[in-house]
């Protein structure tokens, strides 16, 4: 997968170069083409913005050092632009561009792009939350780690996709690893017993669900997410004890 990504500051894109991403690169899964909107700039000052007609307060990018941009990427595929007004990624979303060869991330950063840059190549635009942020840049890594993790051979163990939060819509439960007593506090017995029926009930019970319907996660343990019947979960105990 190639992905082409158009920022002010495309060095902050680097850490993608560490961990999954980094490994997927190396393994030649992937492929990131950052492409420095300074490079294209308006005038002798090296700007890139101007201020907008509307009069408002801040600088918007123009459209100029975009399309010059745009221009150099031979394989567009899907154009995302990260924007406050976007839909919100969700594990759901990430899967999508997973499946394309080529995509390109415009980020914005002031008050935005020119919106006929948006009419003109964007195909969806994508917020990763309802905060704030200084520019694209930080979005895009978001935005390229979760879509990388859904490439096939990006992961070492690929029941970890199947196995991550939000998957199913479920939170992982509660971690642990040696030692088995650290300061008086103990591994739960389920989890040493040796005894897998065991471990497996252990992992149903300490389930937590994600509300599907807002965007704040509610950590609920040992019960039914919303919508759910709350004698769902000897069911799942039960299909879990018949699985292999």
């Amino acid at each position: 997968m190639k992905i082409n990504v158009l920022a002010v500051f495309p060095q902050i894109l680097e850490s993608l170069n560490y961990g999954i991403t980094g490994t997927a690169i190396e393994k030649n899964i992937l492929e990131i083409q950052r492409i420095d909107l300074k490079d294209y700039p308006l005038n002798s000052y090296g700007s890139i913005d101007d201020k907008p007609f509307s009069g408002s307060e801040g600088m918007v990018i123009s459209p100029i050092p975009i399309s010059k941009a745009m221009n150099l990427v031979k394989n567009k595929g899907k154009v995302i632009y990260l924007s406050p007004q976007g839909r919100t990624l969700n594990q759901k979303k990430v899967k999508e561009p997973a499946t394309l060869n080529d995509l390109t991330i415009i980020c914005g950063r002031y008050e935005g792009i020119d919106q006929r840059i948006v009419d003109e190549y964007v195909d969806e635009e994508i917020s990763i939350g309802d905060y704030v942020l200084s520019g694209g840049e930080i979005a895009a890594t978001v935005l390229i780690d979760s879509i990388v993790r859904n490439l096939p051979g990006a992961l070492g163990n690929e029941k970890s996709l199947t196995n991550d939060s939000f998957s199913d819509g479920r939170l992982k439960g509660h971690s642990y690893t040696r030692p088995r007593d650290f300061e008086g506090r103990k591994v739960p017995d389920e989890l040493v017993s040796g005894n897998h029926e065991s471990v497996k009930e252990w992992k149903i019970a300490n389930l937590r669900y994600f509300n599907p319907i807002g965007a704040h996660p509610s950590a609920i343990i040992g019960e039914s997410p919303i919508g759910l019947p709350n004698n769902i979960f000897p069911l799942i105990l039960e299909v879990a004890k018949n699985q292999d």
